[in-house]
């Protein structure tokens, strides 16, 4: 019996805190407080994931296959306690699936009579 990967949309859409996790990951593998460190300078402190909120969510990807632990240490220098992690092509898939849905979304919203446009 083989199985089937999932198609990109049945994520859609996908949790804000997921969303974070997979754009913290787009630039390549990070370990658990590296992703809480990156969404937290790149929303300028609007997002902070505490750590059940983000291991549960990396966790379920990592499940669903969105995103996958690393084998080994990725730093020599760094606690090998710390495992990285790192976007499947399902995951990098997901992510600009969801990121379209996002930007048509602000696309509609700019263009909408409801901000002074029309």
């Amino acid at each position: 019996m083989t199985s089937r990967t999932p198609a990109p949309a049945s994520f859609i859409p996908l949790k804000p805190a997921r969303f974070h996790i997979l754009l913290a990951l787009a630039d390549g593998a990070r370990h658990g407080f590296s992703i809480r460190e990156v969404v937290e300078a790149r929303t300028e402190g609007a997002v902070k994931l505490w750590p059940a909120t983000l291991y549960g969510a990396v966790r379920d990807m990592s499940d669903e296959g969105l995103v996958e632990a690393l084998e080994g240490e990725e730093d020599p220098d760094d606690d090998q306690r710390r495992r990285y992690y790192r976007l499947t092509s399902l995951g990098r898939e997901v992510l600009r699936a969801e990121a379209d849905r996002l930007q048509s979304l602000v696309d509609a919203a700019r263009g909408s009579a409801a901000l002074g446009r029309t």
